[in-house]
């Protein structure tokens, strides 16, 4: 028989977790000061900006008029001035102007944010709900047919990458068919379900296989054997215990995957015109709308360092006996 790790008091557990995840959050500050000096300074190496790709090849546009106007948009400065000037209004959170449509950064980022929530939200949702039900049947059924089967598939799934399954989908649902929409036409659920389709299949076919060798692993533990010798039903020790112990592996996986699709797949918002972020993000890099592509890396750097804080408190949660990284006494 296992015993128990002793449990500490609930309230030093909860200032633990609450000084750890301060310290994580402080930890973001030079992070984005890092990362967005390093983006705005590839951003200059491109040797271009968004006035030369606007009036580069605009024959009837004087030089003093490009000039005049790289000036108005202090284009003209040097890199560091620039770059402190974009800081300094980002900590006042004011994020500037888009050098293309001339509208707020800031108002036009969080209008594409409710796109990429939905798109997340119905990609993770159908993905947990193919891949965790068939990762366990496979790693229950190891070596029969219906895992050789699943294998199968997932290697199959894993194979095609996401812009030719989009391709595939919109051939079979939208042309021969004819259920859904070729191009989205706003944010909506009937939209939104070939993308979800095309990012769920691809992700799937990754996670059933992990989920199926974790648990394949789990069944073949110590405890179970020792359960199954007393008498305990497959199925309580599957779902009450191997379950339960894979579910590190999945929230790692889940973590990964909330990370990318929060970021914006710009591929598969691409083909299918959807309105999202991670489209927002390749238009302002074709433009070399330098004020949306920095909101853009502001929004990458929160979300991982966040997801990840996330991830670490959980598995806290789940397991006791994983140490946060601060101090508990």
């Amino acid at each position: 028989m296992y015993e128990r790790c002793p449990q500490r008091p609930h309230g030093k557990g909860g200032r633990a977790m609450g000084r750890y995840a301060l310290r994580r959050l402080l930890q973001l500050i030079p992070i984005l000061i890092g990362i967005t000096f390093l983006s705005f300074a590839m951003m200059r190496l491109a040797g271009s900006d968004a006035i030369t790709e606007m009036y580069g090849n605009k024959g009837a546009v004087s030089q003093e008029v490009i000039d005049l106007k790289r000036a108005e948009l202090g284009l003209d400065k040097p890199f560091v001035t620039q770059y402190l000037a974009w800081l300094g209004g980002m900590l006042r959170g004011d994020m500037g102007v888009s050098y293309v449509s001339g509208r707020d950064v800031f108002q036009t980022f969080i209008s594409k944010l409710p796109a990429t929530l939905l798109l997340t939200a119905l990609s993770i949702l159908l993905t947990v709900v193919i891949s965790i039900p068939l990762g366990v049947l496979a790693a229950v059924r190891h070596d029969r047919v219906t895992d050789y089967c699943l294998r199968f598939l997932s290697f199959i799934g894993n194979s095609l990458p996401n812009f030719f399954v989009a391709l595939l989908l919109m051939q079979l649902l939208s042309i021969r068919l004819g259920w859904l929409p070729v191009i989205s036409s706003g944010t909506s659920i009937r939209s939104a379900l070939m993308p979800t389709l095309t990012l769920a299949i691809s992700m799937s076919a990754k996670y059933m296989r992990q989920v199926r060798a974790t648990v394949l692993e789990e069944l073949n533990k110590d405890y179970v054997m020792g359960a199954r010798a007393r008498g305990v039903r497959g199925s309580v020790i599957l779902w009450r215990s191997v379950i339960k112990s894979s579910m590190l592996t999945i929230v790692t996986l889940l973590a990964l995957s909330i990370g990318s699709l929060l970021g914006g797949t710009a591929i598969i918002e691409s083909i299918f015109m959807w309105d999202g972020v991670g489209k927002l993000a390749v238009d302002a890099i074709t433009m070399r709308d330098y004020p949306l592509i920095q909101a853009y890396v502001v929004w990458m750097a929160l979300i991982y360092v966040l997801v990840n804080l996330i991830t670490d408190l959980l598995y806290h949660a789940l397991d006791p006996r994983i140490r946060l990284g601060v101090s508990e006494g």
